[in-house]
């Protein structure tokens, strides 16, 4: 491991987790250009580094070819987190061609330049595998391709086998991470940020909320510092080099008990209001929800050093406050219009 000042590219930077490994680069006196067309991205979670002479900001999108053109080749690594998730709000067009053409432009451009490159993934690619927790040599079961949000899964798959491709045929290091329900402050305020962005939103303003399927289904949920550790372990740790993480807590959680989580550390009065939703009524496809989904993180605890340090409870407590505050400086347009990349 170094910690020498590095030149580093991040994709994705002004995203949920593009801008909070942003803050952790530069507090380590890395440099960074960051990446962003901000159709999903906000400019806000990046704005207070503004002046500071070790971030550079890039307008583009990753799935030109051309926005890497332009970058130069100084630079000792590129981490890939600018991706587009499930198919809730578009199309799986969408996801598959973004998250492709994406990853491919990025690994052509470290390979240009022969620097390692970090790939985001999700666990969302093991699909419905009942046997957990989840390693990294478990096997992906995915569900029928006619049920549109598998397109994610496998999306992020392909982009998997295409840069341990990369490393096979260009000689470059690649490392692929796989997140287990990030969140904390700068999540999406919507669906896309997960459920408890949207469960606390309705706690605030005292509404229902709205549960898909029975509830009964597990997730594991990160906050976001120590997803963010594992970014950075794994960017900076040669030990990474050629291996695939699961970055998570193993805190394994129904999503009813998680609603009524956000209501106890909400302290607000009155019973928890809620309503079981049908997948079908909200997708006006086929739907397939994954029943349980725990890492296990025993590789990355061994070669990178990090397990999840903050407890779901008060990390619930600090996203609740973040978002409260977050609700009242931001009432410009609908929830699920507020999106980001990351």
């Amino acid at each position: 491991m170094t910690n020498s000042r590095q030149r580093i590219v991040v994709t994705g930077v002004a995203g949920f987790l593009g801008s909070n490994l942003l803050d952790k680069l530069l507090a380590e006196g890395h440099e960074v250009v960051g990446i962003d067309n901000l159709s999903m991205g906000r400019y806000e979670n990046i704005a207070h580094h503004e002046g500071n002479d070790a971030f550079e900001f890039v307008h583009a999108d990753v799935t030109e070819p051309a926005t890497y053109e332009n970058l130069g080749v100084d630079f000792d690594k590129v981490v890939h987190l600018a991706a587009f998730k499930i198919p809730r709000y578009g199309k799986a067009i969408d996801t598959l061609k973004i998250n492709y053409h994406g990853t491919e432009n990025t690994l052509d451009f470290a390979a240009r330049l022969g620097c390692k490159c970090v790939i985001a993934s999700t666990s969302d690619v093991y699909g419905r595998n009942p046997e957990l927790p989840f390693s990294e040599e478990s096997d992906s079961v995915i569900g029928s391709a006619k049920v549109p949000r598998w397109a994610y899964a496998v999306s992020k798959l392909f982009d998997e086998h295409l840069a341990l491709a990369y490393q096979d045929s260009y000689d470059i290091p690649v490392t692929i991470l796989r997140f287990f329900g990030s969140y904390g402050p700068r999540q999406h305020m919507s669906w896309w940020g997960g459920p408890q962005s949207v469960f606390i939103e309705a706690v605030i303003k005292d509404e229902v909320i709205p549960i898909h399927g029975d509830g009964q289904q597990t997730r594991s949920f990160t906050y976001v510092t120590d997803t963010v550790e594992g970014i950075y372990q794994a960017t900076m740790r040669s030990e990474a080099d050629g291996e695939i993480f699961n970055v998570g807590s193993t805190h394994e959680i129904t999503i009813l008990d998680l609603a009524k989580l956000i209501k106890k550390v909400s302290g607000t009065a009155g019973d928890l209001k809620y309503e079981l939703i049908p997948y079908e009524s909200f997708t006006g496809k086929r739907y397939e929800d994954v029943r349980r989904r725990v890492p296990d993180v025993s590789l990355a605890t061994r070669l990178l050093g990090v397990t999840a340090q903050v407890g779901l409870e008060e990390g619930m407590r600090r996203a609740f406050e973040w978002q409260r505050e977050a609700m009242q400086q931001d009432t410009s347009s609908p929830v699920q219009d507020r999106q980001a990349a990351g």
